[in-house]
């Protein structure tokens, strides 16, 4: 990980390159308005709403019969040799503080900004802008500067930019405030690093990312599917799909049980009162709007936490019983936007593997150990050994986001540092991404390519028992309240199984892979000892198929190896003669004979290691 200095230094280069950015775009078109600029991981962009009489207008361009158009790769690289140029300028930038009327007046031909100018005054926030001057612009004569409404930080000079480590690179499609009833603008994206060499890594890991993409493998594969007669972000499963889930799924069913967890059951749709009381309905904007049911507001569900607390109330408890480990994987739904939604990365239906704890406070280290512990050995299940953990705490500064006293975050942050530092484990801390609740932490894994993505979490919640009215009875006959530790080890099904698509290429290790041996047949004359093969491999609890389709034999070894099937088993007159198999093992050029029972043995062994191929 980056010190908190080079984070710092590459986080004010970006931000830098927005403002060049949206300096360029206004040399091209005067008249453009402008959204916001921020940066981004790996980069920034700005969002644009071109004007009408500019050379070309957004993509609609194209339609208009426009020379030029406003977000083409000819009109990209114009704007990128303009950055360019702009950088080797040496052009500082200036940080001033405004009042709301110098703002309004400095951005009065700026209807986004001056939204974003009401909302700072009304928030009592103070306004701040920034100064640069371009050197050679008609659009900026000398002495005159392109002001931007922001809170910085920058460069103190664009030298400080190495001109090799960024680039432009696209645009899309961005409803203003993420809304879909405001205007649609064109974001413009950038990617900047450090140097030149980072640029360089990181689009060589674009490039393999693109051949891993699990919706195109996810296609090629027969996993998944999503149907705009279904619904956008609802993912539908195919039989091998669905096996492939049941797998990851039923692998974390072992690990909870032997940790003696205890499996619930909740509906899908609940009475709005229930989100009332655990205070979603204020806090929580990804829910759908409520059915009306018997004269009551009802909502599918976006998560579980309310029903797993009125579950635990329903019964006395004594602290000898605790902790009270209730375990349930249940699909939640959550409204992401349109343009939110990739894959099975981002979905509108997302099963989790959810688990609360409720516990006494002196039980909380050694529940969370518990589950460090779990989280650990289901990883490495999965071959995804390198990670780091980030405790994400709440904003002291931005207190309407959260609900609880001060003192009661103190004690659940503090508590959650002390655990993750004797773990010895590598973690950074990180304000405001904390759920509304409580702290947690989130686990940063990185995979096969060195993307990083954010699966397992573990929240501490004092909030939720004080406001469900939750207790146990102590050893003095007297009712206090429990603390409950939120857990998920995959996330979501959904969104780890297109990590894991990723992360292995579509090639599972065997005890993943949806079929794991391939029976082909050299012709009918072997039919009955496949079938024999078949029996003995399916007895054994191998996911096996056989192809003894009318293609010739290349055809369906060539498929089965499109398929990434681990291993191909191919039969003939030899084999049949000696009880044998030929195994062809994914990745080997040449295959070996073995005797059914040593492949059978093998194969049982590695799936039951679950070797990472």
């Amino acid at each position: 990980m980056k010190s908190d200095s080079e984070n710092d230094q590459l986080h004010n280069i970006r931000h830098s390159l927005a403002h060049l950015l949206a300096i360029a775009v206004l040399e091209k078109d005067p008249n453009a308005k402008l959204g916001i600029g921020p940066v981004i991981d790996n980069g920034f962009y700005y969002d644009f709403e071109f004007s009408s009489n500019a050379e070309g207008r957004g993509m609609d361009a194209e339609k208009r019969g426009t020379d030029i158009e406003y977000g083409s790769p000819d009109f990209l690289k114009k704007i990128e040799k303009r950055v360019r140029e702009l950088v080797k300028q040496d052009l500082g930038f200036e940080r001033a503080e405004v009042s709301a009327k110098e703002a309004r007046e400095i951005f009065k031909d700026q209807s986004y900004k001056l939204e974003l100018i009401d909302e700072l005054e009304n928030d009592g926030k103070i306004i701040t802008v920034y100064k640069t001057s371009p050197r050679h612009s008609a659009l900026f004569p000398q002495g005159s500067a392109f002001v931007d409404l922001c809170k910085g930080g920058h460069v103190e000079n664009t030298k400080e930019i190495p001109a090799d480590a960024f680039t432009i690179t696209h645009t899309a499609g961005a409803y203003w405030r993420g809304n879909e009833k405001n205007p649609m603008l064109t974001r413009i994206y950038g990617l900047a690093f450090e140097n030149g060499d980072a640029l360089d890594a990181y689009k060589v890991q674009m490039e393999e990312a693109k051949k891993r993409d699990h919706r195109k493998l996810g296609k090629e594969l027969g996993l998944f599917t999503i149907i705009d007669e279904v619904g956008a972000g609802l993912p539908l499963f195919y039989p091998k799909g669905a096996m492939l889930r049941k797998t990851i799924e039923d692998f974390i069913s072992e690990l909870q049980k032997k940790r003696e967890y205890q499996d619930i059951w909740i509906p899908h749709i609940t009475k709005g009162t229930l989100y009332e009381i655990s205070g979603h309905l204020d806090k929580y904007d990804a829910m759908y709007t409520p059915m009306k049911i018997d004269e009551h507001d009802y909502y599918v569900k976006p998560m579980n936490c309310p029903h797993f607390m009125m579950l635990y109330k329903t019964l006395p408890h004594s602290y000898k019983e605790l902790p009270v480990r209730y375990t349930a994987t249940t699909t939640n739904y959550r409204y992401e936007k349109s343009g939110e939604l990739s894959g099975l990365t981002r979905v509108r239906s997302l099963t989790q593997d959810d688990c609360h704890v409720f516990a006494r406070p002196d039980q909380i280290e050694s529940e969370i150990d518990l589950m460090l512990d779990m989280i650990k050995e289901a990883y490495a299940g999965f071959g995804l050994t390198d990670f780091y953990v980030r405790i994400s705490l709440r904003d002291p500064k931005n207190k309407e986001k959260f609900i609880g006293s001060d003192e009661v975050w103190n004690t659940a942050e503090n508590a959650l540092r002390t655990i993750v530092k004797k773990t010895g484990w590598k973690y950074e801390e990180a304000l405001d991404e904390a759920a509304f609740y409580g702290p947690k932490l989130d686990f940063m894994f990185k995979d096969a390519i060195g993307r990083q993505w954010q699966l397992s979490t573990i929240q501490l919640d004092f909030n939720l028992p004080e406001r469900f009215d939750l207790d146990y009875v102590n050893e003095t006959n007297e009712k206090v309240r429990p603390v409950v530790i939120h857990r998920a080890v995959l996330g979501s099904t959904e969104r780890f199984m297109g990590v894991m698509i990723e992360h292995f290429a579509g090639a599972f290790p065997l005890w993943l892979s949806p079929v794991q041996v391939k029976i082909i047949p050299i012709s009918e004359k072997y039919a009955e000892y496949a079938g024999k093969v078949y029996k003995e491999i399916s007895d054994a609890g191998i996911r096996v198929e056989m192809d003894d389709s009318n293609e010739s034999l290349g055809k369906r070894i060539r498929v089965a190896k499109m398929e990434k099937t681990p291993f191909i088993l191919v039969l003939g007159e030899k084999e049949v003669e000696a009880g044998t198999v030929t195994v062809e093992m994914r990745g080997q050029e040449k295959g070996e004979t073995h005797p059914l029972a040593d492949f059978i043995k093998y194969t049982v062994g590695d799936i039951a290691k679950k070797s990472i191929w």
